[in-house]
């Protein structure tokens, strides 16, 4: 490599990928409605899931987003569609016993088929493929605790997966001789959330559900005798019957009883410059998406509409600049990738996600307030599943319930509005995942 600014390509850009192809949606100014069935906060796929569903269902839903539509998560993300859940099955039976495991686990995967069921059903073009992915292991021990998983999830819920050692791995995967071997899941997808997004909103406002962007929602009241909620917003007050709550990472201090409830991380994302037929074919052969199985999580696939090889890692941790973690994201980039030495970023950018302290994710209904959230890498399929179980609830349909809202949601009032949580947390992922690699 020469100069330090020969690692940025001469298109580069500090954006995520995908809006490339979907820039962010200029939506018509129109006038604030004084009332509504449903106020929803946050425009995502939870948000636009869960107003296509209750348009659809007769209730006036209005939509309401302090930026863009779609400018968070849900068009930030990697573009994987899978069904595992951040806290293993394994853990899972061993604190909550094997039923309340295998429950978690069946919604799970209820949620990741959701997501290509709505893509069928609604005839959104999004590149969705059931490519398969790759679970890569940089130890024996990290190997073998991968296999032992998938041997319950086989067991236990009729999951199927092959293991590939480090020679059948060349044949998926050729990357740094760090990674010994790896485990195949052959029926998870990839797709481009950009315009999964884009095809959600469309479906939304055709379905009657009003869209209002840059409209910051501030405080929520309590239902008055009534049952109504008055909503704050920039654009002047809203009254509703029900709310849901949306905003996952992006949520703001004004939203009280959520926000403790939320540690907030930043995750980053990378876009190489385009690659040849012939490099990529070379690289990952069959197109799959492929993550390593460190606690801090690095995410690989080949754009699904196009030839640069997109990398998300380093959760959590902070830079100077976004250049500087930009730089340090690409090194990681090579590390994976030593023959890729000279590659240039296309692309960086960056974006909010969020986890409860028990890494599940959630569907919560508090005075009148439904809030989904907590998603914790999964965004897609549960975005996609609780905004629509969301929806089915408000209007009371059977098919709403959902072991997401069972469980309690556990208030971290000491974490409000702080930043320095998550870099140590972080950290000491880092130094577990670096001792189980040793």
């Amino acid at each position: 490599m020469s100069a330090a600014s020969d690692v940025f390509a001469p298109d580069y850009r500090q954006a995520p990928y995908w809006w490339d192809a979907v820039p962010r949606p200029q939506l018509e100014v129109k006038p604030l409605p004084q009332r509504a069935d449903v106020v929803i906060v946050g425009s995502g796929v939870t948000g636009l899931n869960a107003a296509r569903e209750l348009a659809r269902g007769g209730r006036h839903a209005v939509v309401l987003d302090a930026e863009d539509a779609g400018y968070g998560a849900s068009t930030r993300n990697m573009g994987f569609v899978g069904s595992a859940l951040k806290r293993s099955f394994g853990a899972l039976i061993k604190r909550r016993g094997l039923e309340q495991a295998k429950a978690y686990y069946v919604e799970a995967r209820e949620a990741f088929e959701s997501v290509g069921q709505t893509v069928e059903a609604e005839k959104i073009d999004c590149h969705y493929r059931a490519c398969g992915r790759i679970f890569l292991a940089r130890s024996r021990r990290q190997f073998d605790d991968i296999v032992n998983e998938y041997a319950l999830k086989r067991d236990h819920l009729g999951q199927r997966f092959e293991v590939l050692d480090r020679d059948a791995l060349l044949n998926e995967f050729n990357g740094s001789e760090d990674f010994v071997g790896a485990v195949y899941i052959p029926d998870l997808g990839s797709f481009h959330p950009g315009k999964y997004h884009a095809g959600l909103l469309d479906r939304a406002m055709g379905s009657g559900a009003e869209v209002h962007a840059h409209t910051k929602v501030g405080a929520i009241g309590t239902p008055d005798r009534d049952g109504w909620l008055d909503i704050e917003t920039s654009r002047g007050r809203i009254r509703a019957r029900d709310v849901v709550v949306a905003t996952n990472g992006y949520t703001g201090s004004d939203l009280n009883w959520l926000r403790p409830r939320l540690i907030p991380f930043h995750a980053f994302a990378m876009a190489t410059e385009e690659l040849s037929e012939n490099q990529l074919d070379t690289l990952m052969p069959n197109r799959r998406t492929y993550l390593d199985s460190n606690f801090n999580t690095t995410a690989i696939q080949v754009a699904p509409d196009g030839r640069r090889i997109l990398m998300s890692g380093l959760t959590g941790t902070e830079e100077n600049t976004l250049e500087d973690k930009a730089r340090k994201l690409r090194k990681q980039f090579v590390d994976v990738f030593p023959q890729l030495g000279d590659i240039q970023l296309g692309r960086f950018w960056t974006g909010w996600c969020s986890a409860p302290v028990d890494r599940l994710p959630k569907l919560s209904h508090h005075q009148g307030v439904y809030y989904a959230t907590g998603y914790s890498f999964i965004g897609m399929p549960m975005g996609t599943y609780l905004g629509q179980k969301a929806a089915w609830q408000i209007m009371g349909l059977e098919k709403g319930r959902t072991i997401f809202s069972d469980r309690g949601f556990p208030n971290l009032a000491f974490l409000t509005n702080n930043t320095w949580f998550v870099p140590l947390a972080m950290n000491i992922y880092d130094l577990h995942d670096r001792w189980v690699n040793r």
